[in-house]
């Protein structure tokens, strides 16, 4: 697992619920195991006491009463017993402290002795009617079995206490992401969702849980997105619709205008129309969308396509296989690509730039490079210079993204940058004549080759 993959599990809900609630137990079984265990540990140290103390009355009781002799064995195997006089001298010892035997007694006044590496708990008994009537009994029994006892109780709690975490994060992720796969799973599904394509509800799971709940809430918030973007367009429509009448009659006017008296004012006023009627044009495809273009193909000369482009955007060179070159189109929609690509790049070069269009044809491919002399695009847009209204030439920020539709819905792609020698540089790729031909018998019931018009070949 690579550093930020692991990185990303960390910041799972299903690995942070897991581990919350592998603490919150920890916390409880370990409390409550360490409860438990001390009060078994109590219970078995209260029951080895209860069977020294029944074994030194019993003993007690027996020497006491004379009923057993000295050096017949009284006592039960793996237990001690010494008898004490009055003058602390041991007058008798079982084996296993038979070495104390007429010598001094040694464990005054400890409840806890260590006899032969072994802890031996204490306890003594008065002896009554025995010698002196001063005398008393010594009993000891080896605490080795309880000592072994403790260590195996607190062995295994720390032993629970270090692998039942591991055990209960191990189950509490498994079982995590079987409750939480219906959150997974929607948003798998909502990452795909595309605003500019219709918006479908999310599935909804059977068991009518959070996640159910969730799912359905981010249903009706789709439902509102879509009513909102319809009416959306609907409104930009009827703006562009209304705007595209008098701008019509305004560009012919100028035009005329322009022909009939050749004033440069009239002609930069012509220009503006111009300008405003290819931004209509970019607000209605917006409006419209991907989906709603319908494409007319026609097999043109690359030459046909120059003669348009050079009308509408002065000032712009042209390189490559222009006069040789053959482009499976709809000529309009591609004029107006190449048209809003060469339109940035003139308002981005300035009237002292240049701005540069290369044409290059395989079987394959058809390119279209468009290069100016200008600063470059800012670096921190990125992709995101083909959005709409985003832009990073002062203008209104459609031309990129409806190029770029307009790109796609021929089967190709629009990519742009920086150019190594400076300036910006746009690619727009088509598909070439030989796989061309399924987008044009599909689309169009027309052919034009050398600009005219054919039945589409059968």
């Amino acid at each position: 697992m690579t550093d930020s993959a692991r990185l990303r599990f960390l910041h799972t809900l299903r690995f942070r619920l897991a581990l919350l609630y592998t603490l919150l137990a920890l916390l409880v079984v370990g409390l409550v195991s360490a409860l438990i265990t001390a009060k078994l540990l109590s219970d078995l140290d209260a029951q080895f006491q209860a069977r020294l103390d029944e074994r030194a009355d019993r003993l007690a009781e027996a020497f006491g009463s004379g009923s057993s002799g000295l050096g017949k064995p009284a006592t039960p195997s793996g237990g001690y017993a010494m008898i004490v006089d009055s003058g602390g001298k041991v007058t008798y010892a079982n084996a296993g402290v038979k070495v104390y035997e007429n010598s001094p007694f040694p464990f005054g006044g400890k409840t806890e002795v260590l006899i032969q590496d072994l802890l031996v708990r204490t306890a003594t008994r008065e002896l009554r009617g025995y010698g002196d009537g001063k005398s008393f009994i010594w009993v000891g029994l080896p605490e080795d079995a309880l000592v072994q006892a403790r260590q195996s109780a607190w062995r295994l709690l720390w032993i629970a206490v270090l692998t039942a975490p591991a055990l209960m994060l191990l189950l509490g992720w498994l079982v995590g992401r079987r409750a939480l796969g219906g959150l997974g799973r929607a948003a798998q599904l909502a990452d795909r969702i595309d605003p500019a394509q219709t918006v479908m509800p999310l599935p909804l799971p059977q068991q009518q849980d959070e996640v159910y709940r969730l799912l359905t809430a981010i249903n009706r918030l789709l439902a509102r997105i879509e009513m909102q973007q319809g009416r959306e367009k609907q409104l930009l429509g009827q703006i562009v619709h209304e705007l595209g009448a008098p701008l019509t009659v305004l560009r012919a006017s100028l035009g005329q205008a322009t022909q009939r008296t050749g004033d440069a004012d009239v002609a930069r006023a012509a220009l503006v129309a111009d300008e405003l009627t290819f931004t209509t044009q970019d607000l209605m495809q917006l409006a419209r969308g991907q989906l709603e273009m319908k494409l007319v193909w026609h097999f043109i000369p690359a030459g046909t396509l120059q003669g348009r482009l050079d009308r509408l955007v002065a000032g712009t060179t042209f390189s490559g296989d222009w006069q040789r070159g053959m482009v499976l189109c709809d000529p309009d929609r591609l004029t107006q690509a190449l048209r809003n690509l060469l339109a940035n790049a003139r308002r981005a070069a300035g009237a002292a730039g240049w701005v540069e269009i290369h044409l290059s044809e395989t079987p394959q491919q058809v390119r279209f490079t468009v290069r100016d002399s200008g600063p470059g695009l800012p670096a921190e847009l990125g992709e995101s210079i083909f959005d709409p209204f985003v832009s990073g030439a002062g203008s209104s920020g459609l031309g990129l993204s409806v190029s770029r539709q307009i790109a796609q819905a021929h089967g190709g792609e629009l990519s742009g940058g920086n150019h190594p020698q400076g300036g910006a540089a746009f690619t727009l790729t088509l598909p070439g004549p030989e796989l061309g031909d399924d987008f044009a018998e599909e689309d169009s019931a027309e052919w034009e080759e050398d600009g005219i018009i054919k039945p589409k070949p059968s």
